[in-house]
């Protein structure tokens, strides 16, 4: 069975005439933190299929992301996952949401760190895999 999510109350990626990413983002997620290990990460992403982009941070410090491939086999289980991270591009919370959705179609993994002036990690911009709508909350 497929299930099909409610899309009634989502922002159509085609509809953004004066919205910003701040408007359109998840401003919920989970993070790894900058201790954490390869073992650490590649459980992360065992956990669940909704879990496609690792978030590193230092605090609130965005320290930088990656995804399940990012990992090579070879990595010892004890590494740092803080240095196979790739800082990548980020998005700023007051981007049109126009220019976001066009950054998260070029990264390929669907979703874009939101970092602001400060360096801190404060949202994920993320699309549907149809790519129709921004995955944020429905507001």
């Amino acid at each position: 069975m497929t299930e099909h999510a409610d899309t009634s109350d989502r922002v159509r990626t085609d509809d953004t005439d004066g919205l910003i990413v701040a408007d359109v983002m998840h401003d919920s997620y989970a993070t790894l933190p900058v201790t954490a290990t390869v073992a650490d990460a590649r459980a992360w992403f065992a956990a669940g299929a909704r879990h496609r982009l690792a978030l590193v941070t230092d605090g609130a410090r965005y320290v930088g992301c990656l995804t399940a491939l990012d990992i090579p086999d070879a990595v010892d289980a004890d590494a740092s996952v803080a240095a196979i991270a790739r800082h990548g591009r980020t998005l700023a919370p007051d981007a049109t949401a126009a220019s976001g959705y066009d950054v998260v179609l070029k990264a390929g993994a669907g979703r874009v760190p939101v970092v602001d002036d400060d360096g801190h990690l404060v949202g994920v911009l993320a699309i549907t895999t149809d790519a129709r709508y921004f995955a944020c909350r429905e507001r």
